[in-house]
């Protein structure tokens, strides 16, 4: 059976996911256009020159729960460093992401032309969500059983 497009996109967000140098969660993201292209891809982790949150060494939020202390964290998110690698923020349609975008995520992609988010795992700021949804675009929980 053809995966459907948002399973494909999905599976490959988790790849590169993989990549990601944080200590707390590996996350990828991946950018389509509304022909279903892939526009750019990022996963989260530590600005360029910075030693990875991996091992010996920890950045301040590394022990914090899950959606605290985001400002402790030295990671730049799997969103934002996909939205830097777009060579046309308004070119897109749909982000799908490992995990549900927070705040900060919400607040650049609505300054795209991004309509809809696809994720694989809910997060629990619903801050984000009321205000992705507020602007009327929409965005669906989706998991896959392998």
């Amino acid at each position: 059976m053809r995966p459907s497009r948002d399973r494909v996109n999905l599976d490959i967000a988790k790849t590169v996911s993989e990549r990601a140098t944080c200590f707390r969660r590996k996350v990828g993201c991946v950018l389509v256009n509304s022909k279903g292209h892939i526009l750019s891809t990022g996963y989260n982790g530590v600005a360029a020159g910075l030693q990875h949150c991996e091992g010996k060494h920890k950045c301040k939020g590394s022990d914090s729960p899950s959606g605290t202390d985001l400002d402790k964290c030295e990671a730049v998110h799997a969103e934002q460093n996909a939205l830097l690698q777009c060579k046309d923020v308004y070119e897109i349609d749909v982000c799908y992401t490992t995990t549900q975008p927070c705040i900060h995520c919400i607040k650049l992609l609505l300054n795209t032309s991004c309509r809809i988010i696809v994720f694989s795992e809910a997060y629990h700021h619903k801050d984000a969500e009321r205000l992705w949804r507020e602007a009327g675009r929409s965005m669906r929980n989706i998991t896959f059983r392998d």
